[in-house]
């Protein structure tokens, strides 16, 4: 099966000096999520953030059959739909709806075809009522679905969400990992939160160092690196 994206030898060098990556070889395939684990510092992050091109350091990079480049980059950015850690990060305008349409807009589509696909995706999400409400009214689970909207409405292949558990409580949480389980895209979720790791991922990297030091399930890792080892990673 040829992976969605394809990562070898990825490296790279933050301004300060420091090194954050040091040679990661990773593969995705369609229909798989895998999650991320390793402590803060170990360079998920960092990882994630080249793969759409957000951070650019050495190595290559292979997203659905393209080479990550500056002329694919924006080819590439609608392949991957990443998801950020604070929902308000991705939440600007004045309702819902203006929000979620705002990506498939961007892409050229007639405003009445942005507020087609806004509307799926709302509906996708479970969040089809709050169309006309304002996001700073929403809860935080509320948010993080009107976010994961936002990024369907632009009709991804893979969805990368970075700490999607973060402020949310023990029903939002469940109410998140039945969502992303309906979802056909293939993902990556960086997380610290492990049993959201076991409820959704088929397979586990554990980050160290910047570098991938171990694949396996997430039990597998749990066990081979200490359970309390991961949960201190968590913030």
């Amino acid at each position: 099966m040829t992976p969605l994206i394809a990562v070898h030898g990825l490296r790279f060098r933050y301004d300060d000096g420091t090194r954050a990556l040091n040679g990661v070889d990773f593969q995705l395939y369609p229909g798989e999520t895998v999650a991320l684990l390793g402590a803060n510092g170990s360079g998920k992050t960092t990882f994630v953030l080249h793969l759409n091109g957000l951070l650019a350091g050495e190595g290559e990079i292979e997203v659905c059959g393209m080479q990550l480049s500056k002329d694919t980059l924006p080819r590439i950015r609608q392949k991957i739909g990443l998801v950020f850690q604070d929902s308000e990060t991705q939440l600007f305008m004045p309702t819902v709806l203006e929000d979620v349409a705002f990506g498939p807009l961007n892409l050229g589509l007639s405003p009445a075809e942005a507020v087609d696909r806004a509307h799926h995706a709302l509906h996708q999400t479970g969040m089809a009522e709050a169309a006309r409400r304002a996001p700073y009214h929403l809860s935080a689970g509320e948010k993080k679905r009107v976010a994961i909207a936002g990024i369907l409405a632009m009709q991804p292949e893979i969805l990368i969400l970075d700490e999607p558990t973060t402020s949310l409580d023990p029903p939002g949480q469940r109410d998140l990992v039945q969502l992303l389980r309906d979802l056909q895209q293939a993902k990556i979720l960086v997380t610290h939160d492990v049993a959201f790791a076991e409820a959704l991922a088929q397979r586990a990297c554990f980050f160290e160092g910047g570098r991938i030091v171990a694949t396996g399930s997430v039990s597998e890792l749990v066990d081979r690196f200490g359970w309390s080892k991961i949960e201190s990673c968590a913030p």
